[in-house]
């Protein structure tokens, strides 16, 4: 199995897992995310030990291990991005799978459970077109004023949605144009969009304009864009005024 099918696989079936936990019945409100996070998390990362021993391994759920800061390949999972969103039955939550080789996001998968698709780094579609109208999305209940403010600089529209997974990949589905972030994230919530992205072609990088780097000693990553590349430009400068 290529490293792509196992990200793909992985995703696709930590979605199932989900989905199954959260159909049980047998828990809701936080004990249903704190329920599907474990499971998908144990199932993600005795896979990986299984699957790819030798490399390092960062997940959200999972107990920190400096070990990986000496590896050239690195797994980082995220089991349920957009807890809340996943809680409450909705589509725009997602399971991240990628893979960071010298701190570059190389490979990536996320699973859209709730849509029943799973959108790979190493199969790249077409992007659809953008409309006359930018659309950017923005957080449902934290719309961030970097977002915003270029939101209204550049004549947009804000799309509020759940999970940075599937904010990111609206993008690759054609539901929107930008996702500008500065609310803080961590490794796990960018790296797999991220490469999905780029393996499709669309710019990702830092709000100031410089590379996204991973499996770094401090996981923590303020800011992030994502949007076509004919976009990036003018969105770096206008979010100048905002910084």
């Amino acid at each position: 199995m290529t490293d792509g099918d196992l990200a793909a696989h992985l995703a696709e079936q930590a979605g199932k897992i989900l989905l199954q936990v959260r159909a049980s019945g047998m828990f809701e409100g936080k004990s249903l995310g704190k329920a599907g996070d474990q499971t998908a998390n144990q199932f993600l990362v005795h896979a990986l030990r299984q699957q790819r021993a030798e490399d390092g391994l960062l997940s959200e759920e999972e107990k920190d291990n400096a070990e990986r800061l000496a590896k050239e390949r690195v797994w980082i999972v995220d089991p349920v991005d957009g807890t809340r969103e996943y809680g409450e039955e909705r589509t725009d939550w997602a399971v991240h799978v990628g893979m960071a080789v010298n701190g570059v996001p190389a490979l990536g998968a996320v699973a859209l459970p709730g849509l029943d698709v799973v959108l790979r780094s190493d199969q790249p579609g077409e992007v659809p077109a953008a409309p006359e109208k930018l659309r950017m999305v923005v957080s449902r209940t934290r719309p961030a004023k970097e977002a915003t403010g270029v939101c209204e600089a550049i004549g947009g529209e804000l799309v509020p949605m759940g999970s940075a997974g599937a904010k990111a990949m609206a993008i690759l589905r054609g539901e929107a144009d930008i996702y500008l972030h500065s609310g803080g994230q961590y490794e796990w919530d960018s790296m797999a969009p991220a490469a999905v992205a780029l393996g499709w072609g669309l710019h990702a990088s830092r709000i100031d304009g410089s590379p996204l780097v991973y499996n770094q000693q401090d996981v923590y990553m303020p800011d992030l864009l994502i949007c076509r590349k004919e976009h990036a430009d003018v969105v770096l400068e206008k979010v100048k005024a905002f910084l």
